[in-house]
């Protein structure tokens, strides 16, 4: 009687017995409260709070906004909006400057209303705006498709400020237009008084073909201008609406920044030209102006050397300090002997283009040139070159392990250079390219015997 009422016992708790069971069922209650209490107020995957709303309606709960809160769900909202306006006007800007071309450029060309002098200088670039439009949006529609596909509808993938970035080049575009333009409008009002076909060929287009929406040519001339100072606007909404956590928000506050800085730069030459024009400004801090002085180094640069813009590339561009030592024994005394100057320094690089095209080729071309350009730069904003640019493939550039914080470029059969850089770290970058541009262009190995003392000549030959 004795064994089986053990057994009974063994049998009903396995042992444990019925108090401990009991807390263990208490506990498993506790904890499955705890979990329906934590699903109830889940944290925010975009912002981590815990105030999202009790959905009541099971069948209609939507998943992905149920991981999110209401500030978060909102702002998704107002991105994606803000992602398509801007992707939309582009495209309506494009469609603007095809119009420009295929109702008025090409006709008065066909029918010699104007010369071709005349016609480039009422249109200007007007050909580079829309090629750089289109490869601009082909980018972009690719870019919403892609996330679409993927089941991105908020867009959250959609890096608008990366892609800007990497057509930043499309902004010294709409600068040359932009200056020329209002020698093209004087052009234009001085030719339609003088030729009466021209002026009956505005008026005809403008009442009769409905493509144009009755408007004039002077409407859609104004386009590159409006697009351009509206880019900012557009940006400012996708930041606003973009989480600081966001992969693209960086990006999007640089392309913000530098589309400002070329209307700054835009609205500057103007003035010096004598125009009372000016695009709409967005600066409000003086400390930007440097940038704005960056663009206008970059032109004088790109004017120098005489190449194109679409094949130059700034690979580098900063303050170096510079010396020029006296004789050739500077390095056993050390550069402290050596009187630098402060220099604003630009590494430009000139790129056989791959396709005629494409924008921006997925491999870059083979390097046609490489030079460095000295620029003094003066505490009023104002500067000149101090030399001519230095072209690399007449260059040698060598350090010297006694004198790390330092490297020396020695043109042949010229002068000699010393640059450093505040930071040692970047002293070392800039020796980096400079000398990686100039073992690719020219054939210092077999003029120097690999040797970076031109005055050192020995009979082997390094490997």
């Amino acid at each position: 009687a004795t064994r089986t009422k053990s057994a009974d016992v063994e049998r009903a708790d396995s042992g444990i017995g019925q108090m401990p069971a009991r807390k263990w069922r208490n506990r498993a209650s506790e904890t499955l409260s705890s979990l329906q209490a934590w699903e109830a107020h889940r944290p925010c995957t975009d912002c981590g709070e815990r105030d999202l709303p009790v959905e009541t309606d099971v069948q209609n709960c939507n998943q992905r906004r149920a991981d999110l809160c209401e500030k978060c769900h909102k702002r998704r909202t107002e991105r994606k909006e803000s992602v398509l306006e801007f992707v939309n006007t582009e495209a309506s800007y494009g469609e603007d400057l095809r119009i420009i071309k295929e109702e008025f450029y090409l006709p008065m060309q066909a029918a010699g209303l104007l010369s071709q002098e005349q016609l480039l200088g009422i249109f200007s670039n007007i050909q580079e705006l829309i090629d750089l439009n289109e490869n601009f949006l082909e980018v972009l529609q690719e870019e919403i498709d892609q996330a679409f596909d993927q089941g991105d509808d908020d867009l959250m993938t959609v890096c608008i400020g990366e892609i800007f970035l990497e057509f930043v080049n499309m902004l010294p575009a709409f600068q040359t237009y932009c200056l020329q333009q209002s020698s093209s409008v004087n052009m234009l009002n001085a030719l339609e008084k003088e030729k009466e076909l021209l002026r009956i060929f505005l008026n005809v287009s403008q009442n009769d073909n409905t493509a144009l929406r009755r408007m004039n040519l002077r409407s859609f001339l104004m386009a590159p201008l409006q697009r351009v100072t509206k880019y900012p606007l557009l940006l400012s909404r996708i930041i606003k609406a973009t989480t600081e956590y966001h992969p693209d928000h960086g990006s999007l506050r640089e392309a913000k920044s530098r589309i400002e800085s070329h209307l700054e730069h835009i609205n500057m030459k103007t003035k010096q030209e004598g125009n009372t024009w000016t695009l709409r400004s967005f600066r409000q801090d003086s400390k930007k102006k440097r940038e704005v002085i960056n663009i206008e180094m970059r032109e004088t640069a790109l004017k120098t050397v005489g190449w194109l813009r679409e094949e130059t590339r700034f690979v580098m561009e900063g303050s170096l300090q510079l010396a020029q030592p006296p004789d050739g024994q500077w390095v056993k005394k050390g550069s402290k002997t050596l009187k630098f100057q402060n220099m604003q320094v630009l590494l430009l690089v000139n790129m056989k283009r791959v396709s005629e095209s494409s924008l921006e080729s997925a491999e870059p071309g083979p390097v046609k040139d490489a030079v460095l350009v000295l620029i003094r730069d003066k505490n009023n904003g104002k500067f000149h070159l101090l030399r001519e640019p230095l072209r690399l493939s007449n260059c040698i550039v060598s350090t010297d392990p006694d004198c790390d914080d330092t490297f020396e470029l020695i043109e042949i059969r010229r002068e000699a250079f010393v640059f450093r850089d505040s930071d040692r770290a970047r002293t070392h970058h800039w020796f980096r390219q400079i000398r990686r541009y100039s073992r690719e262009l020219g054939s210092w190995k077999k003029r120097r015997n690999a040797l970076p003392n031109i005055m050192i000549s020995t009979p082997h030959t390094r490997p």
